[in-house]
């Protein structure tokens, strides 16, 4: 029997801090090119970069990459190089709530439904089966031009993040790419501890998923439980919405609040609102990376852990307001967004 979790985003295009863009240029510096072609046609300053707390969209960082690629696209292994320096601390709350987790396996699940607090273009997704832990990493929708950079980099920063997180290297069992062979695989075996396969149908790695039980080091539970309430606040911040997809959020939204009782409407009707076709709605979101599905489940999740919280409402209550036909239906959908059950959110809330 096997087990799969999906990431928290679909899609690379969600607002993210300046931490990798500054990793980036500083490696650009250190192989002679200077900060202004880094940063060229990307509308990013020194200013910009010197505050810890800017947000910046990820066709900003993607205009970096392209520079990087182009002005050192020729080094061998260039992905590879970059990605070995995102470290945990790269990663500032984030990083931190993974530190903190009680397990590896613990830290991956988290990871992966806060993913859009990290700096990935390729989006992962991960499988438990026995003997074999597998994470497939999906590069379907990253520009074809930085698509091998950015395998090789986000890969590449998985596996370091995994390693600091233990404090040590993990080797894996199976590495996978779906592109050709490196001129040069050395640093490939000295970073991931196995040859990996070239040319393959997919992007992947495997590990042992023993390793995945084995508390981490600086596991802390109280630190974990605040860590995931500041990701939460910093998500919720990040997903303010303009355009469309906000029009849709709005319209989501209860007019009462967690009081309105009413069933979300059905995207035909959102769009006869919009003044639009239901196609064309379908057209207009996926352009803004998002869709009615993806906007109703962050409404419910908003709405159910406010419930959860801040009202005595059965599991039950909160499964009808939030337009669930039966409660087990809305367990399942909250386990999928949080990784627990309903019941679990509000006794930890309390």
């Amino acid at each position: 029997m096997s087990t799969e979790q999906e990431a928290g985003v679909r899609d690379w295009d969600f607002a993210r801090g300046v931490a990798s863009v500054v990793l980036m240029v500083g490696y650009g510096r250190e192989h002679g090119v200077p900060v202004g072609r880094m940063l060229q046609g990307s509308g990013l300053t020194e200013k910009v970069l010197a505050d810890p707390d800017a947000q910046i969209d990820a066709h900003t960082e993607l205009a970096v990459i392209r520079n990087l690629v182009r002005e050192l696209g020729g080094r061998p292994n260039l992905g590879l190089d970059v990605g070995r320096r995102y470290r945990i601390t790269t990663f500032g709350i984030f990083g931190f709530a993974c530190v903190s987790s009680p397990t590896l396996g613990e830290a991956i699940a988290f990871a992966l439904r806060y993913l859009e607090l990290s700096f990935t273009f390729c989006i992962p997704a991960a499988r438990w089966r026995p003997g074999e832990f597998v994470a497939r990493i999906h590069d379907e929708r990253v520009p074809a031009d930085v698509r091998r950079f950015l395998v090789e980099r986000d890969v590449t920063a998985m596996h370091q993040m995994l390693c600091d997180l233990v404090g040590h290297r993990i080797e894996l069992l199976r590495a996978e790419f779906d592109f050709s062979p490196p001129t040069d695989m050395d640093p490939w075996v000295e970073i991931y501890g196995m040859r990996p396969l070239f040319e393959q149908p997919h992007n992947l790695f495997t590990l042992d998923p023993a390793v995945l039980e084995k508390p981490l080091p600086q596991a802390n539970e109280h630190t974990w439980a605040m860590c995931l309430a500041q990701c939460r606040d910093l998500v919720s911040r990040r997903r303010a919405r303009t355009g469309i997809a906000a029009e849709v959020r709005e319209r989501l939204v209860p007019r009462g609040g967690v009081d309105g009782f009413a069933a979300p409407p059905g995207i035909d009707t959102v769009a006869r609102d919009l003044n639009m076709s239901t196609r064309t709605l379908r057209r207009h979101l996926d352009t803004a990376g998002t869709s009615y599905r993806q906007l109703l489940d962050e409404v419910r999740r908003a709405l159910a852990e406010e419930m959860l919280t801040a009202t005595p409402l059965s599991v039950s209550d909160v499964a009808i307001r939030l337009g669930y036909a039966e409660a087990s239906t809305f367990i399942h959908a909250f386990k999928r967004w949080t990784g627990t059950t309903p019941s679990a959110y509000r006794r930890g809330a309390h």
